[in-house]
Order: C-alpha cells, then sequence, then structure tokens
C-alpha cells in the first residue's frame, strides 16, 4: 500500500501539466457531446481518436481517452432525461426514472441527481483502480463459465419477475429479448439463425438500433398523437418531489458504487449490466417500490452512479492481467499498444509514472466532468421548452441519423423503425421493455457460458452445480425469484378471503 501511494505521488507532477490537463478537459467535454448523441458511444469515439494521439505524449493521450470514457457515460444520461433516448447503452436505465421526472417537471434536478451520482460513481472507480487493481483481478479470475450461466439467469430472472407488476408478461418480454439475441451466426458452430438469409442479419442485432427503437421511437410517436399543450406543468424545470433531501441519495451512492466496481471487474458484463443491477436492487430493497419508473430520484442516482463507478473498474483486469472488462477496455488496451505499453504485472514495474498517471486522470476526469456538466446542464435543459411538434420530428430525426451513423446501412434504420413500432405497442399492452433489452445482452452470455460449460465437462451437466460461487448465485436466484411470487400469492389469497 506504500508503495503504491509512492507510485501516485511521483506520478503527479508529469500529470498536472498544461498539455495533459488540457488533453483531459477537451477529452470530458467531447465525450459527454459523444454521449449525449443517440448511436455514438465511449468505445467509438476513443477509437476514432486513437490514430489522432500517434504524435501525442503517451500520458496526454491516455489522459484525453480516460476523460471521454467518464464523459460518455455520463453523457448518455441527458436525452435519456429528457427526450426518453438512451445516448449509449448504459443509459437505458437511467430511461426508467429520469424521463418521468423530466414529464413532472423536474428535469433540472434529475440532470444533477445524474451529473452528482456519475462524478461519484467514476471517482470510487477510479480509487478502485489506484488501489484494488492486482486483489480484485485474481477475484475475477475465479469465475468459470458455469458461474457466468448464473450470473446471467439471476439477472433476467429478477428483471423480469421484479421490474413487471405482471410477472408473466416481464417473463414474455425477457423471452423476446433472447430470441433477438439468437439472431445472428451461431458464435460456436458457425450456424445461421433466425437470419432468413438476410445478409445484414448475419451480424446480429446492434444493441443501439434496438434501443433506440424501443426507447425513442415510441416516445415520439406519442408527442406527435397527443401533443401536451404548452406551459402545462411538464414544460417546467425546476421542479422538486415533496420531501425530497440530497441525503437521501448517499445510501443509494453507497450501494450503486460496489455494484459498479464489482460488475466492472468482471469481464464481458459492462455499464449496461451494472446500471441495471444496481436499478432492480434498489427497488428491490425500497418498501416503496411503487415509486420505481414513475420518477423516483433514488431511480436516477442508483444506475447512474454504477455504470460510472464501472469505467474505472473494467480497466483492472486489463492493466493488471490484459483481459479487457469491456470494448472500451479492449479499444483503450490498443492505444496503450500503439504507445509502447505492454498490459500486465511489468506495466507497473516498467512504466509506474504513466500507468499510474493514467489511472489518476479517471480521478481527475471524474471532477472535471462535474464542472462541465454542472455548465452544460444549463443549455442541456431547455431542450423541454421546445415545441412538442418540433420535438417529436426531431427526435425521429436524431434516432435515424443516430442509427444509419453506425454502420451507414438503411436497413438498421428501418429496423429500427420496427423496433420502434414494436415498443409502443408493448407500452399500450403495458408490457415492459426492459426485460426485452437486458435479455439481448445477456442471453448470449449465457448461452457461450452454458455450452462452454458442456464442452469442458464433456456433457456432464453436473459442471453446472460445482464450486461455491456458482451455488451462492443459485441461492440469490431462488430468493429473489420466489419471495415477490410468493408476497403476489399471499396478497391475493388475503384479497380473496377480505372479499369472501
Amino acid at each position: 500500500m506504500l508503495d503504491t501511494l509512492h507510485q501516485i505521488v511521483a506520478a503527479l507532477p508529469a500529470l498536472m501539466t498544461v498539455p495533459v490537463v488540457l488533453s483531459m478537459l477537451l477529452g470530458t467535454a467531447v465525450g459527454i457531446a459523444v454521449g449525449a448523441l443517440p448511436g455514438l458511444s465511449a468505445t467509438m469515439g476513443i477509437a476514432v481518436l486513437i490514430p489522432l494521439t500517434f504524435t501525442m505524449e503517451p500520458l496526454a493521450a491516455l489522459g484525453m481517452m480516460a476523460g471521454i470514457y467518464n464523459g460518455a457515460m455520463y453523457g448518455g444520461s441527458i436525452p435519456a432525461i429528457l427526450l426518453r433516448i438512451p445516448g449509449t447503452p448504459a443509459g437505458v436505465a437511467t430511461v426508467f426514472d429520469g424521463y418521468p421526472m423530466a414529464q413532472k417537471g423536474q428535469g433540472r434536478l434529475a440532470l444533477r441527481i445524474s451529473l452528482a451520482s456519475s462524478a461519484i460513481g467514476s471517482a470510487v472507480s477510479a480509487v478502485a483502480l489506484l488501489l484494488l487493481a492486482p486483489p480484485l483481478a485474481m477475484v475475477a479470475l475465479k469465475f468459470s463459465p458455469a458461474n457466468y450461466f448464473w450470473l446471467a439467469i439471476f439477472g433476467l430472472m429478477t428483471i423480469a419477475v421484479l421490474l413487471s407488476g405482471n410477472p408473466v408478461k416481464g417473463l414474455l418480454a425477457a423471452c423476446l429479448g433472447l430470441v433477438i439475441g439468437c439472431i445472428g451466426v451461431d458464435p460456436i458452430t458457425g450456424v445461421e439463425r433466425f437470419a432468413f438469409n438476410q445478409l445484414d442479419l448475419l451480424s446480429g442485432i446492434d444493441i443501439v438500433v434496438l434501443l433506440t427503437g424501443l426507447y425513442a421511437i415510441p416516445p415520439a410517436i406519442d408527442l406527435a398523437i397527443n401533443p401536451p399543450k404548452l406551459g402545462t406543468e411538464a414544460r417546467q424545470l425546476d421542479g422538486r418531489p415533496e420531501g425530497f433531501r440530497w441525503s437521501q441519495l448517499v445510501p443509494v451512492w453507497v450501494k450503486a458504487s460496489v455494484i459498479g466496481v464489482v460488475t466492472g471487474i468482471i469481464p464481458a458484463l459492462g455499464g449496461n449490466v451494472a446500471a441495471l443491477f444496481a436499478w432492480n436492487e434498489q427497488r428491490r430493497g425500497d418498501p416503496d417500490k411503487a415509486k420505481y419508473g414513475q420518477g423516483a430520484p433514488e431511480g436516477v442516482a442508483a444506475p447512474e452512479c454504477a455504470n460510472n463507478a464501472d469505467t474505472a473498474a473494467t480497466l483492472i483486469p486489463a492493466l493488471t492481467l490484459g483481459i479487457p472488462g469491456s470494448a472500451v477496455a479492449a479499444v483503450m488496451l490498443g492505444a496503450m499498444l500503439v504507445h509502447g505499453l505492454i498490459p500486465g504485472p511489468q506495466l507497473f514495474r516498467d512504466n509506474a509514472d504513466v500507468t499510474y498517471g493514467f489511472m489518476l486522470s479517471m480521478l481527475i476526469t471524474a471532477g472535471m466532468m462535474y464542472v462541465l456538466g454542472t455548465v452544460g446542464a444549463k443549455a442541456f435543459i431547455y431542450v423541454l421548452r421546445m415545441p412538442a411538434r418540433l420535438l417529436s420530428p426531431m427526435i425521429m430525426l436524431m434516432s435515424v441519423i443516430g442509427v444509419y451513423a453506425i454502420h451507414n446501412s438503411l436497413f438498421e434504420v428501418w429496423l429500427m423503425l420496427g423496433f420502434g413500432l414494436l415498443g409502443f405497442l408493448m407500452e399500450k399492452l403495458d408490457i415492459p421493455t426492459a426485460p426485452t433489452v437486458l435479455a439481448v445482452i445477456l442471453g448470449p452470455m449465457a448461452e457461450d457460458a452454458l455450452r462452454r460449460t458442456l464442452l469442458i465437462s464433456g456433457g456432464d451437466a453436473g459442471a453446472l452445480f460445482s464450486g461455491a460461487i456458482s451455488w451462492i448465485l443459485i441461492a440469490l436466484l431462488a430468493v429473489s425469484t420466489c419471495l415477490p411470487l410468493l408476497k403476489r400469492l399471499r396478497s391475493r389469497r388475503t384479497g380473496a378471503r377480505a372479499g369472501a
């Protein structure tokens, strides 16, 4: 620990030079803009930036990438709250309560909660990266394919059962997501599945196409059909929930930060899973579950804190073991290799100044993000002042441009519009869309883990039940799934007796 603190202090002079500070500031501003534009992501922003950093000093280049990463994770909440468009996949859980807050006239408060939560999550994640990288990376190595399978099933079942007032509709939505997740080429056998001989479907459904369709198009259709009158409460900006206090968010930040850091350390999960897990856990542990999805401040704080607590944590296995925990971490590893930095234990020995400077930049850019977000929020909020008749076509236009920019594919634009109609229909039938999105993310992960486990064990299904981690996850799955069902059955029996 003392050696770590010494290395951190030694890295500060190189980090606090004018070129590096300007690089971090520019990267944070660009990251917020990238996250706020639907269809763009931190991965895309960093990938585009890499060729521009060839002539830069390694620390300045990595500091700029750290700023983009942190900024983009927060930026995704801006359209999620104001327009119900997740700017990044990690912003989908923010929609659940952020958009209802904006509709209640609490848009400015929702943005402030999102910004504060994002900054806190990023700072906690950076501290974890600085102090806990080697021991926490070893924990992640203990996860076997069987553990990943149960983790994915745990996430699917808890979201499907707890998110909807009707578990049957929640499970139906999850099954729809599992089918969508199967579209494309089988990752193990290479066999085409549900692609219907369409070349555009062989690579599967892009998650941004799905998210934009399910979450951006339905409200645009609703605005066009039923435009609200100007001057109504929904067009106000500075409303606050009755009795709201910032102190009530402190326990939320603590729980969400832990979820985000742990999720980030485990490879392949990412900020979108961390945000959904944190939102679900916050709702599950709150006595007043009915307020979630209706504009609860805690429902904004939990996912935003968790998806930003995931950022630096994904770099823990990347820097110490060379195992990227996410797509962004993989791109950053490529950038480090370009600048002659080889990930692994020797990185901390041979390039300690750059390595610890880079980790510190994740902490500093969290502060920069808060400052820039505070200034920018005053401008972002005025999107709610626009007339609804202009807002609806603008949402549609932004969605089409964002989806087309991903692969320059008109097919994906039509696919997004199709998902938009599906999402509009699901809303009218009161079928939740969140289980569908989570199933598309976790379904392929569960399938891959299951098949790998069976291949390794020679077809022995008992391998799924070996190890303490698997049994812990199975126990959590049983408790979190059965208890709500038992409570619902008990309440129905009580109601039936009262009626008799």
